[in-house]
Parts: C-alpha cells; sequence; structure tokens
C-alpha cells in the first residue's frame, strides 16, 4: 500500500512526477507535500512579464486613441479607402497589444509548472486560479488573466481565504471581467447629478460580481442566499472600480488600478443574510467579504471542491466535512485545510481515482519527458488542441472538474495524436520503457509495462506511455 504512496503524491497532489522524483519522495509522501507548504509561495520573475496596472493603463491609452482615430475617419467628409484602412487598423491595434502579454503569461506559467521543485504549490495556484475564474474570452482579460493569478491568486495561495478573496474581488482583472467597473448606485452622488441636469439615466446597479461571489467564489448553490441579498450586496460594492477608466463619473484615479470612487456607491445601511452594515463605503464592502469569508455554508463548498479536486469526483461525506471543519477551526487557514487533506485516508486508498484534465495532462507530459517550454505560440498551442486553452474556460464557473467533462472518446484521440506527435518529435531520445517506472510507480500495470517494452520503435513506446490508462489518470 505505502508503495502507492509516492505515485499519488507525485500524480494527484503534484503535476506529474518527473523522473528521479518517486524516488526522492520515498515511502511517505505525506512528508514530501507537507514541506512544500512552509515556505512562501513560489514568485514567477519572467522579466517580460507585466504588472495589471501597466497593462490596463496603456490599454486604456490605446483604446482612447482608437476611439479618436475611428471619430476622425467616420468624420471625414469622403473617407473612402483611406478610411475604412484607418478603422481596420485602429480595430487590431487592442488585440495585437494583449496577444504577445498573453502568450508571455502562459509560457511563464508553464515553465513553472514543469520545472517546480514544489509541484503541489503550482497546482494549488491553479485550482483557485481555476476557483475564482475570470476569461480571455473577454477582450482586455487576455492581457490580465495571468497577471491577476500572480498578483491576486499565488500571493494568497498560503495565506488566509479572506485575504485571497478580497484580493480577488479588488482586483481589476475581476472587476472587469464581471463589470463592477460600470455599476453604480441609484441614489448615488453621480446619478442624482445627472438626474438633476434632466440628462438620460444610463447608469445602474451590475448584479455580476455580486452574485458570483455568492453563487461561485463562496456559499455556493443552496449555500442561504435569496435574491435579495444578491441585490442589497451588489449595492455594497457599488463605486468598486479601476482608475482611468472613462470619462463622467469613470473620470480620475490611477489609471489601472483599483479605485473605491465614493460618487458612485449606493448610499445608507444595507442587509445581507440577516445581518445589517453601516454605510463605511469601500469598508462595507470589506465586512461583507470577512464575514462571507467564514461562513459555514463557504467552508462546506470550499471543502467540497478541494476534495472532488484532490480525492475522487464524488468525494466521501466524512472528508468533505474534515476539511469543512479544518476550515472553521482555523479561520480561513488554507495550510491547515491542505494538511487536513494530505492526512486524509481518502485521498491515498484509491490511486488513479481523477481523470486528467486536459491541463493536467500537458503538464504531466512536459514534466515526465523533461520536455523544454519554447516561447509564445508553441507554449499555447497543446492546450487549445486538447480543449483547455489557458484561462479561457468560457464562464465565471471555471473548467469542470469531474472525469464525465473530459473524458469523451473525440478528447480521448486528440491525446493519443497529441502523444504520437510527442512520440515522432524525440524519436529514440527517451527510453520509455526505462521512465514507465519512475513515472508511474506502483500504478504501471503488467499491460503498459509490457506494451511499452516491447513497442517497434523508441517513439510509438512515448506515444504509448503517455497513451497509457494509469498516466492518463492521477
Amino acid at each position: 500500500m505505502r508503495e502507492s504512496f509516492s505515485a499519488i503524491a507525485a500524480n494527484r497532489f503534484g503535476l506529474g512526477a518527473r523522473p528521479g522524483e518517486l524516488a526522492a519522495i520515498a515511502a511517505d509522501g505525506r512528508d514530501w507535500l507537507k514541506a512544500q507548504l512552509r515556505a512562501g509561495p513560489p514568485v514567477l520573475s519572467d522579466p517580460q512579464l507585466r504588472s495589471s496596472q501597466e497593462t490596463l493603463a496603456q490599454a486604456q491609452k490605446l483604446r482612447q486613441e482608437i476611439r479618436a482615430q475611428r471619430k476622425s475617419a467616420e468624420g471625414a467628409t469622403a473617407p473612402g479607402k483611406a478610411g475604412a484602412d484607418v478603422a481596420a487598423a485602429a480595430a487590431q491595434a487592442l488585440p495585437q497589444f494583449l496577444r504577445p502579454i498573453y502568450l508571455s503569461e502562459v509560457t511563464a506559467r508553464l515553465r513553472a509548472a514543469v520545472a517546480t521543485e514544489r509541484p503541489l504549490i503550482e497546482r494549488l495556484t491553479q485550482f483557485w486560479s481555476n476557483h475564482f475564474a475570470v476569461s480571455v474570452d473577454k477582450q482586455l482579460l487576455g492581457g490580465l488573466a495571468g497577471s491577476f493569478e500572480r498578483e491576486a491568486i499565488r500571493p494568497h495561495v498560503l495565506g488566509t481565504f479572506g485575504d485571497l478573496l478580497l484580493a480577488v474581488e479588488t482586483h481589476p482583472a475581476m472587476l472587469l471581467y464581471l463589470d463592477n467597473h460600470l455599476s453604480v448606485g441609484p441614489h448615488s452622488q453621480a446619478a442624482l447629478r445627472l438626474e438633476r441636469r434632466a440628462q438620460p439615466r444610463r447608469l445602474g446597479i451590475n448584479e455580476n460580481l455580486a452574485r458570483e461571489i455568492l453563487e461561485l467564489h463562496t456559499l455556493g448553490v443552496g449555500g442561504g442566499y435569496t435574491q435579495a441579498d444578491v441585490t442589497a450586496f451588489a449595492e455594497v460594492i457599488t463605486g468598486w472600480s479601476i482608475g482611468g477608466e472613462g470619462g463622467g463619473p469613470f473620470a480620475g484615479g490611477e489609471p489601472g488600478k483599483f479605485l473605491f470612487r465614493p460618487e458612485l456607491h449606493e448610499p445608507g445601511a444595507k442587509r445581507v443574510l440577516g445581518t445589517a452594515y453601516a454605510d463605511g463605503g469601500y469598508g462595507q464592502g470589506v465586512a461583507v467579504l470577512r464575514d462571507l469569508a467564514g461562513h459555514p455554508s463557504t467552508a462546506r463548498f470550499i471543502a467540497l471542491k478541494l476534495a472532488r479536486h484532490f480525492i475522487a469526483d464524488d468525494p466521501p461525506p466524512q472528508a468533505v466535512g474534515r476539511l469543512a471543519r479544518a476550515f472553521t477551526g482555523s479561520g480561513g487557514d488554507l495550510p491547515t485545510v491542505y494538511r487536513a487533506l494530505i492526512d486524509s485516508r481518502e485521498a491515498w486508498v484509491q490511486p488513479l481515482a481523477k481523470y486528467k484534465t486536459p491541463s493536467d495532462y500537458i503538464i504531466s507530459g512536459f514534466r515526465g519527458l523533461t520536455l523544454p517550454v519554447e516561447a509564445g505560440q508553441p507554449a499555447l498551442t497543446p492546450f487549445g488542441v486538447l480543449g483547455q486553452r489557458v484561462w479561457e474556460p468560457g464562464s465565471p464557473a471555471g473548467w469542470p472538474d469531474r472525469s464525465a467533462d473530459w473524458d469523451g472518446a473525440s478528447a480521448l484521440m486528440k491525446r493519443i495524436e497529441w502523444a504520437d506527435a510527442l512520440g515522432q518529435r524525440l524519436g529514440n531520445r527517451r527510453d520509455a520503457a526505462a521512465l514507465a517506472p519512475q513515472l508511474l510507480g506502483a500504478n504501471l500495470g503488467a499491460a503498459t509495462r509490457s506494451a511499452v517494452a516491447h513497442a517497434a520503435s523508441a517513439a510509438q513506446a512515448v506515444t504509448l506511455l503517455l497513451a497509457a490508462p494509469e498516466f492518463m489518470r492521477r
């Protein structure tokens, strides 16, 4: 039984074993995992990476230039082809600015995952990034999703859930993704000012962020909130905005940086989940988030998601309960919850319980074969081909975490085709028969061992190893 501990530690809690790693972990993977929790979270220090503030400030400036160019082209007496060319060039300017930023972030993230000596921390970073999902299918997020993970998620992975929650919900990427920067209280200073001027009222409450915080980030569906709570909470976080975002009531502030705009905030006390919160401006929203972070429904919801990710698609209720108690008893201290997860007997009794997502599969392939991570598009391509483009889950709910969402026949064929392409590319530069026990350990079955050992070529052996059922699961 204990022979499987190293394989479970490296493949379920980690990101896939590298050659020699199972031997280094030895008999008790728990100690290896807990040791990774003792230092601070690793920092991505690639000099090409920009801050969210820098990216957003430049994007805001570029959008202003684009609007000016379009206005000039539309206002020309006879714009003709020249005017159309100006408009077309302007439309491409922002994607051309954001694309290299996205590629640099994807490359840095993959390199960290492939090379790390602390794969548990990288897995946890990716878990929380998916829990607090933003998606690059919204244009500006192409330049912000990576810095969001680096700035809001990564520094707090080994802290408290409350601090993580506040960092996420005040980050410009989340505010932009869920449109909270456009949310205006109906009785706010800005709204009343427009009313006095008899100007059209195009301002109003946006409930997107409030709803997703309650439904996806904290309490979960069925967590005890009502539509009235959503509306009240949306009013609480009016004014949570971004500097330099636009004109009128959205003007001013340091471009690209979180800004509380009191003139947009809905005044007055609010009641959320039965608790009254005095109007403290920005502090009113912080108080609600603090209470949500400590709510029993939040503890259960986070415990369920962690157990589903690390134990099984339908985790044992006793394991979920144990994690929820660790969450509540520690005040949301995340390392305490992680240690409870590592100590859970259920996490170690069923090898290969989880089917790898495409991202897991690709990263474990890179780690197992010690593949170099090329900059730019090559780092991105396999994720798109296998159906899990980095930071593009398509909705605030993030990527699904159950086998049934990933193990279809078509998806399996794409994995095999990718494995075959890798095998052809590597040729005889990898000895798959020697690698198989190093990567799969006690999980390596006799059929896979025999198939890899008797492959017609070294390239085919690599393909068979990556296509093996044991390699597809963690």
